[in-house]
C-alpha cells in the first residue's frame, strides 16, 4: 500500500500525496472552483484532474522535478529556467479569465494592506524597523499602474515542474486569474535572484527590473507574520527574511 506524504497542510488547506495521486483538500470551495476553471483556460501543461468530490481535488501527478524550492538550491539548469521563462510569457499572453486573481489587488487595497503590516511587524518585534522601512521603500516600485495579464497568482518555483529543459507542468491554480504580470516573475524568482536573467531571457520581453525587485520586498513583508503563524519559518536560510535582509 502507498504510503501517505503530507506535502502542505496549515488551517485553511492541505495537499496529500498517495503514490501517483495529489489530494487536495480545502474549506474554501470557491479556491478548488477557481482551480478547476483556470486549468482548463491555461495555455500550458497542467495536472490531469482525476476526480473531485467537495472539498477534495483528485489530480494525477506531473513528470519530471520542480526547479527547486525556496530556502533551497536550485535543481535546474539555466535552460530549465529560461523555459519556464517561456511558458510564463505564453500564460501571460493568453485572453483573460474573468476573474481577477491574487496578482491583481488595487495599489490601493496593496498600499493600505503593507502600511499595516509594516506598522505590525515593527510594533509587535517580528522585524527590525530599519529592515521594514527599507523594503517598504523598495515595495513602493511594485505599486504601480500595470496592463492586466492572465496570472497564475501563486507561481513558486516549487509549483513549476521540468523534465530536462522542457516544462511539464504547473500547479495550484486557486490564485489565478487577471494580474499584473510581474508578480508572477518575482513570485517565481522570489530567493533565486541569481536566475532572473534566465527567466526573463525565455520571456523574451523587457521588463521593470526595479518592479520585480519591489515584488520581492512586498510579498516577503506580507507574508512574514503568515508564515509564522501558520507553522512554516521565513526565518530559515534563503527564505523570506533573507530576501528582506538582501535589500539593505
Amino acid at each position: 500500500m502507498d504510503e501517505v506524504e503530507v506535502v502542505v497542510a496549515h488551517s485553511e488547506r492541505a495537499t496529500l500525496r498517495v503514490g501517483d495521486v495529489f489530494l487536495k483538500v480545502d474549506a474554501d470551495q470557491a479556491r478548488i472552483d477557481v482551480e478547476v476553471e483556470v486549468m482548463a483556460l491555461a495555455p500550458v501543461p497542467t495536472p490531469e484532474i482525476l476526480w473531485r468530490k467537495p472539498p477534495v481535488l483528485a489530480i494525477a501527478a506531473l513528470p519530471g522535478t520542480t526547479l527547486g524550492r525556496l530556502g533551497g538550491p536550485s535543481t535546474g539548469s539555466p535552460a530549465a529556467w529560461a523555459a519556464a521563462g517561456a511558458a510564463i510569457r505564453k500564460l501571460h499572453d493568453a485572453p483573460l479569465p474573468a476573474r481577477h486573481g491574487r496578482a491583481g489587488r488595487s495599489i490601493d487595497e496593496l498600499a493600505a494592506e503593507l502600511d499595516d503590516e509594516c506598522a505590525s511587524l515593527v510594533t509587535n518585534g517580528v522585524l527590525p524597523a530599519d529592515l521594514v522601512t527599507r523594503n517598504r521603500e523598495v515595495a513602493a516600485a511594485a505599486l504601480r499602474p500595470w496592463t492586466p495579464a492572465f496570472t497564475h497568482g501563486d507561481l513558486q518555483i516549487a509549483h513549476v515542474f521540468v523534465d530536462g529543459d522542457e516544462v511539464t507542468g504547473i500547479i495550484d491554480w486557486s490564485e489565478a486569474g487577471q494580474g499584473d504580470a510581474l508578480y508572477d516573475l518575482a513570485t517565481f524568482t522570489l530567493g533565486h535572484e541569481e536566475h532572473l536573467d534566465d527567466v526573463i531571457a525565455g520571456y523574451g520581453a523587457d521588463v521593470d527590473l526595479d518592479a520585480i525587485h519591489g515584488w520581492w520586498s512586498l510579498r516577503s513583508l506580507l507574508i512574514v507574520r503568515w508564515l509564522a503563524e501558520h507553522g512554516f519559518d521565513p526565518f530559515a536560510p534563503g527564505c523570506e527574511v533573507d530576501v528582506l535582509r538582501s535589500r539593505m
